[in-house]
């Protein structure tokens, strides 16, 4: 039994709840004869992949839902295999190169290669065209962007890139420049109570307005986060009344573990001890951004005013730095010796102060 955020996920762009304007967009987009290359972005959860499905649904009908998914070995130029997971229709296909690391360029020059020279056999399509959908496009390496690139511009005649996103920050300009940005903001507070009702209407519940506000405010604007959190919560108790407890994973519980003992203690052994948490995290694919973003947003609730500014600034300043680098624990660790120094510092000019 599938869970309930995959069996009410909208399947056709009259299904879509909010961004109305968006919708009708796309629907326009569809209709017209020169469907551009997108790029989708916006923060996780707010319905990105939701909406691309239901734009290739209008664009191709029904049998796009008819997928198979295939595990495919591709080459490194030092003959290394690489298994990527491949989801595809007889109209589309879609990847997630930055699986194979750092070779993610192989795999977006073999596989937006054998599209684009492939004719669409099925003479009933709506679309002359096959459409290539690569999720998490702003962690493909500069090389794999440049390859795409290139490829954008040759093989436009039979063939269309769709980009998934959380942020464009991280892709080059020329790929911005060859698509058309389509902005999925964060479903607002009322947007996600319409959405909870309907899931809730649909599996026959009644959601108390109370439980539906605490499930809204602990998913920060994550609709996917949001109906899990309800399916959850409705296997506790399930008329969902009485004391409704909204259990934290346990790597967010961990990464504010790793909060509190920066905030409590500013010396080596403290580092020391900080830095193994942090490869515990790390060695359990938690992502390091992740990590980074958790542990800041937990400690500038612990500290005082004056600091959360500069908390936050060198959060991104070695947020960008560890983009760029290899070895992530450096800039995390890098990161907590800046924000224990700051921390030194302001309890030091504190007690001066008080001296004078």
């Amino acid at each position: 039994m599938s869970l309930w955020v995959d069996q009410y996920r909208p399947r056709s762009l009259d299904e879509l709840h909010y961004h109305k304007e968006l919708t009708e967009r796309l629907r326009s987009l569809a209709a017209s004869g020169d469907f551009p290359h997108m790029l989708f972005y916006g923060p996780s959860g707010a319905g990105k992949k939701t909406r691309i499905g239901c734009t290739l649904k209008q664009l191709f009908g029904p049998g796009v839902e008819k997928l198979k998914i295939d595990q495919r070995v591709f080459l490194s130029p030092s003959k290394r295999k690489l298994e990527i997971n491949v989801v595809q229709s007889n109209y589309h296909i879609e990847i997630t190169p930055s699986e194979a690391g750092n070779y993610d360029r192989v795999v977006i020059q073999e596989i937006l290669k054998e599209i684009a020279q492939t004719q669409q056999v099925d003479l009933s399509a709506k679309q002359r065209f096959k459409v290539v959908v690569l999720n998490e496009a702003d962690s493909l390496t500069r090389d794999a962007q440049a390859a795409l690139r290139r490829t954008m511009e040759k093989y436009m005649s039979n063939m269309r890139i769709i980009l998934c996103a959380n942020s464009t920050s991280r892709l080059i300009a020329p790929i911005k420049s060859r698509c058309l940005l389509m902005r999925v903001a964060a479903p607002n507070e009322t947007e996600m109570h319409e959405v909870l009702k309907y899931v809730a209407k649909s599996v026959r519940i009644d959601l108390p307005p109370e439980a539906a506000h605490k499930i809204v405010e602990d998913s920060n604007g994550n609709m996917r986060k949001a109906i899990l959190v309800l399916e959850a919560l409705k296997m506790q108790s399930p008329d969902l009344t009485g004391p409704l407890s909204i259990a934290k994973p346990d790597w967010e519980t961990y990464c504010h573990k790793v909060a509190d003992l920066i905030v409590q203690e500013q010396s080596p052994a403290r580092v020391m001890e900080v830095r193994a948490k942090f490869y515990e995290l790390l060695s359990h694919c938690i992502p390091p951004t992740v990590i980074l973003k958790t542990v800041a947003e937990r400690i500038t609730e612990r500290v005082d005013e004056s600091l959360k500014a500069e908390v936050m600034h060198w959060a991104a300043f070695y947020e960008v730095r560890m983009r760029m680098g290899n070895k992530k624990i450096f800039h995390l660790e890098a990161w907590v010796v800046k924000v224990m120094s700051l921390y030194k510092q302001f309890f030091y000019e504190m007690d001066i102060s008080s001296f004078d």
